[in-house]
């Protein structure tokens, strides 16, 4: 008999974005792995990208129980419906926020302790408490961010004595975006004292990356398990190489997270090296900061930008088969060490090669270094990765610009997802 899983999430088709993603295509394969999931989801969420393409991936066959939610960002639109919808996709001015923006940053951290989805936390458990007495369940997952949802999984554990799997697709107190909050000091306090509350309730708790393994290790005694995010084969992708020396960046590229040492290398290069500047394209995808495409063209490059905004799922995945080089950024900073971008897997998947740039000890270049599936490279390494950059030039220059990626089929999301099946099994025992 099938063990139903009550998954409490907060993105979920038509949502686009990465934070969908990982509980959809455990969801689509559970099956196979005996579990039957329930996944209960908000009734009128406030997403700030769409991609209809996912809804395909939605199992016909699952159940799915809505609840209404009342959100802030509804409001703050009205003052600025621009500036609501990037700070709620996660665009945080890095320099200079206007007197709007510090006032929406400061509410946001200090008025919806942990996250603006807080209103939804009382109205869930009762409803899914009543749901549960007629409907029983052997097991309750939550995923965060947002991490107000672990509060759902957290308060249902004590009225209902289910066990509970508290899953972390990003760290809670210690993400990069915490110090552009404006919290004072009590708000703060209050973020740790309620992680600490999760992490000592939770039956088991899952992470994406080792070093959040490690974080939540000093933590809490309560088992720990890395199940990363991966990639998904729901077709095989025919590449239709880009003709020129593409170097693509597929999802959002914030402020706190431009390259700024790389655009400067490219410049360089661009005058240095015969055929670069026309032979190059960068391809930007995705919701991208105003500050990005600025030091873009400051470096000389606005004729090589190539930026074409939020595209579907399914487009994504074929301009990184196309592109010649694909381009990972993380922010310099020890916070996003534990930071594994969803695109990363996916990136894997396409066997291009990847050019990474991110702050040092990071786990992205563990997972490139043992897959042989590109370069990384810190913020102070620029001869390095000048050096780097010249290679692939002279690679695409002789036609062989390719990359023999090895051991990326354990992160396919079948394999995935008979770990995590496997988990909530012996959890739920």
């Amino acid at each position: 008999m099938a063990l139903r899983a009550l998954i409490v999430t907060y993105y979920w088709p038509p949502a686009g974005g990465p934070g969908v993603q990982r509980w959809l295509n455990f969801v689509k394969y559970f099956s196979e792995y005996g579990i039957e999931p329930v996944v209960y989801i908000p009734e009128n969420p406030h997403y700030p990208l769409l991609d209809k393409s996912f809804l395909a991936d939605v199992p016909k066959e699952i159940e799915i129980i809505q609840g209404p939610i009342k959100e802030p960002y509804r409001i703050a639109g009205i003052l600025s419906k621009k500036k609501t919808k990037k700070i709620s996709s996660g665009i945080i001015p890095a320099t200079n926020p206007s007197p709007l923006e510090k006032l929406m940053l400061y509410i946001r951290g200090n008025f919806f302790i942990p996250d603006a989805r807080i209103g939804w936390v009382k109205p869930s458990v009762t409803l899914l408490q009543e749901y549960i007495k007629a409907n029983p369940v052997d097991v309750i997952i939550t995923t965060g961010p947002p991490h107000s949802l672990h509060l759902i999984g957290m308060q249902l554990k004590a009225i209902t004595s289910l066990p509970w799997v508290a899953d972390f697709r990003d760290p809670w107190t210690t993400i990069h975006y915490h110090k552009s909050l404006r919290l004072s000091k009590s708000s703060e306090e209050k973020h740790k004292k309620l992680e600490q509350e999760v992490l000592q309730t939770a039956d088991h708790i899952v992470v994406t990356s080792p070093s959040t393994l490690s974080e939540f290790k000093q933590k809490t005694k309560k088992p720990i398990t890395v199940i990363t995010n991966g990639y998904d084969i729901k077709q095989e992708i025919q590449p239709v190489v880009d003709e020129s020396f593409s170097i693509a960046h597929i999802g959002s590229l914030l402020s706190e997270r431009n390259p700024q040492i790389l655009w400067d290398v490219l410049s360089e290069l661009s005058i240095e090296a015969k055929g670069f500047f026309d032979d190059l394209t960068i391809t930007l995808a995705g919701a991208v900061s105003d500050d990005v495409v600025q030091s873009i063209v400051s470096a000389g490059l606005q004729e090589n930008l190539d930026y074409v905004g939020y595209v579907s799922h399914d487009r994504a995945l074929q301009m990184q088969h196309n592109a010649r080089v694909l381009l990972l950024v993380e922010i310099d900073t020890p916070e996003t060490r534990a930071i594994i971008p969803g695109k990363l897997f996916e990136y894997l998947r396409a066997k291009r090669p990847i050019l990474a740039l991110g702050p040092e000890g990071s786990d992205i270049a563990e997972i490139i270094g043992e897959t042989k599936s590109g370069a990384y490279f810190n913020y102070t390494e620029k001869e390095l990765l000048k050096n780097h950059l010249i290679r692939l030039y002279k690679a695409f220059k002789n036609d062989d610009l390719e990359v023999a990626s090895e051991g990326i089929e354990k992160y396919a999301r079948r394999s995935l997802t008979e770990s995590m099946a496997r988990l909530l099994k012996d959890v739920a025992q």
